[in-house]
């Protein structure tokens, strides 16, 4: 009966108060104990609302059914095709949208549709993935930013692919602490061509000099990041440098120089094609055939072969250090080392001389930022010390 009053009443009222009738109706059909035919009446009556000419209307349902797992199924997914005014609560809340319907949203839909559904709880690889690969750069910084939504390798890598170039992702993207480490060599990647883009429009360098001084601050970048990084992360770095092309033997130098023997192993295992634990072996073995053989299977020029036998034999007696300033020491005395004996070796190479100096200037400079930062920090303890003694 209230029901036949209610389609007979709103097809007359004004737009304002068929929301709030059809609010008070899908109020009722959730919340209210209605017998099977008033159920079915209200349905109905909803039903045929979604046709009300007013997005206000529609809205008021939308705002009803959203977050409700009893809601019609056949009304909540369309409120979710609506236009995104009465649409976006439904596609940011509603558990009755299957996957497939999501992803297909995500394909055809606005930016905001698709940051309503990057928003999700418990959003799904699967749509995850397809916000990755057509979303907005907006819809992709809400899915970084959704500590639900479960994104696998391949679907960070692509929105670096597409959106690394912009600052807001890089930042959201490298705060997190669980970023892939490949990936987060990607974006340093993205920003360094970036800033060497930058650079030579504005006519302040040359593009090859932007150019080496950016692949130089990337390679470092990496070092960093693999010393954060171990076992599978490692691995997956490694993989995604020789896909990228950077896996090359200055790099593989600077990590065995940085210390970073894990590094190395993996890049040797991964160019060679020998199974870690065999490539760990011959390492550490102080013979030199085995590991001129490695280097050699590695695809490694013969003129690197005793800058990588002498920073190797220098890692193995270095030992363990346990504070920044240590570790910049002994990186400074190992590449000087290293240099020493190759300049003195007729058969090195002017390119790895040149390499090799750089990497002395760079371990040098390094030492003297740790230097000035312990100064900086004795001074700002020793004021405090003095005012404890006179207290």
């Amino acid at each position: 009966m209230i029901v036949r009053q209610f389609i007979s009443w709103v097809r007359t009222a004004a737009a304002g108060e068929r929301a709030e009738a059809t609010r008070s109706l899908a109020r009722a059909w959730l919340i209210s104990d209605l017998s099977e035919e008033d159920r079915a009446a209200a349905e109905g009556a909803l039903l045929m609302q979604l046709d009300d000419p007013s997005p206000l209307v529609r809205q008021a349902m939308a705002q009803v059914f959203a977050r409700s797992s009893e809601a019609p199924a056949a009304i909540v997914q369309a409120l979710a095709l609506d236009q995104p005014s009465v649409a976006l609560c439904v596609l940011e809340h509603s558990t009755l949208l299957i996957d497939a319907d999501l992803v297909d949203i995500v394909a055809t839909g606005s930016s905001e549709v698709q940051c309503a559904i990057a928003r999700r709880i418990k959003l799904p690889p699967s749509v995850c993935a397809a916000i990755a690969e057509v979303g907005s750069a907006e819809a992709a910084l809400e899915l970084i930013e959704n500590p639900y939504a479960e994104l696998a390798p391949f679907s960070w890598d692509r929105i670096v692919e597409r959106h690394g170039h912009l600052a807001a992702i890089r930042e959201s993207m490298l705060a997190l602490e669980d970023l892939p480490a490949a990936t987060r060599a990607a974006l340093v990647t993205k920003l360094s061509e970036t800033l060497a883009q930058f650079v030579v429009a504005k006519n302040w360098l040359s593009a090859d000099r932007a150019g080496r001084i950016a692949s130089e601050a990337r390679d470092r970048s990496t070092i960093h990041i693999a010393a954060r990084s171990c076992g599978d992360d490692t691995r997956g770095l490694v993989r995604h440098l020789r896909a990228a092309g950077q896996l090359t033997a200055g790099l593989i130098l600077r990590a065995l120089l940085s210390g970073n023997l894990e590094l190395f192993d993996a890049a040797l295992s991964e160019l060679s094609g020998l199974p870690q634990a065999r490539v760990s072996a011959l390492v550490q073995d102080r013979g030199a055939a085995g590991l001129q053989a490695l280097l050699k299977r590695a695809g490694f020029p013969a003129s690197t072969y005793v800058a990588f036998r002498v920073a190797l034999e220098a890692c193995h007696e270095s030992g363990f250090v346990d504070t920044p300033e240590g570790a910049a020491r002994l990186r400074r005395r190992m590449v000087e080392r290293v240099l020493t004996h190759c300049e003195s070796d007729r058969d090195a190479a002017e390119p790895l001389l040149i390499l090799l100096r750089r990497f002395a200037t760079e371990s040098a400079r390094e030492e003297a930022r740790q230097f000035c930062e312990e100064l900086a920090a004795e001074h700002a303890v020793a004021p405090a010390h003095h005012d404890l003694i006179a207290a």
